[in-house]
């Protein structure tokens, strides 16, 4: 069991239809290659296909089962290749994670190759680090409209009071903060790298009305929209 936690291990799996319950003293990646894994972990619930992959940090309780003919390609990464923060991620298989699938898929073919692995490993971790949840892509692609924190939470398969202690404690602010920082950084940037109005402005980051942009903009910089714009452009 020591070995096992201080390697990387690339291996298929299978799992029963029975729920068990457990915790690895290391990461897990888990991508599916048929069939579906139902996940339950504190405040989550989802239903893991070959669409999305799913990561399991260290010491962090989890309930799984699959009621179907499945199969699993599973990477266990020892917690020194880690980034200290990690927490669990559902990520949708895009080109660049289906490419690291099909790396650790030939990889398993051939276990005693460990260099390899282990550089990939390094690089799925790397790539951990810096990849966004699912929910703050939707918020980047989304901000300037209204966001319901249900909406965010159903992305994540979190439960709604779960959520946003999840959301800061992994972004250091509330999902509120986090859209109420994006919207003001683009207002800014339309403040001083175009001529439009402040109507324009205010409805083109999400506002009914200037009135109500620029009392939050006097909020969020303690001067009003048309004086910032004086001011930086001087």
């Amino acid at each position: 069991m020591v070995e096992h936690i201080n390697q990387v291990t690339c291996e298929k799996r299978s799992y029963s239809k029975e729920f068990h319950s457990h915790q690895h003293e290391f990461g897990q990646f888990l991508f599916p290659l048929q069939g579906s894994l139902d996940i339950q972990t504190e405040g989550q619930e989802l239903k893991l296909n070959p669409d999305h992959c799913f990561y399991l940090p260290p010491k962090f309780d989890h309930h799984y089962r699959s009621v179907e003919r499945n199969e699993f390609l599973i990477l266990d990464i020892p917690t020194h290749y880690l980034p200290l923060d990690s927490s669990s991620m559902y990520v949708q298989l895009d080109d660049q994670w289906n490419s690291i699938r099909y790396l650790l898929l030939e990889e398993a073919k051939s276990p005693e190759n460990r260099t390899s692995l282990m550089s990939l490993a390094r690089y799925v971790s790397t790539k951990l680090h810096h990849s966004h949840s699912p929910s703050v892509d939707y918020i980047r692609k989304h901000f300037k409209e209204p966001i319901r924190l249900e909406t965010l939470a159903e992305i994540e398969h979190y439960h709604p009071s779960y959520y946003s202690g999840w959301f800061k404690k992994k972004y250091g602010k509330s999902p509120k903060a986090y859209i109420s920082e994006l919207r003001l950084n683009e207002a800014k940037h339309l403040l001083l790298s175009t001529g439009w109005s402040m109507t324009r402005i205010s409805e083109e980051v999400g506002f009914e009305n200037s009135s109500s942009f620029t009392r939050w903009f006097v909020r969020c910089k303690g001067i009003s929209p048309q004086q910032y714009r004086l001011l930086k452009k001087g």
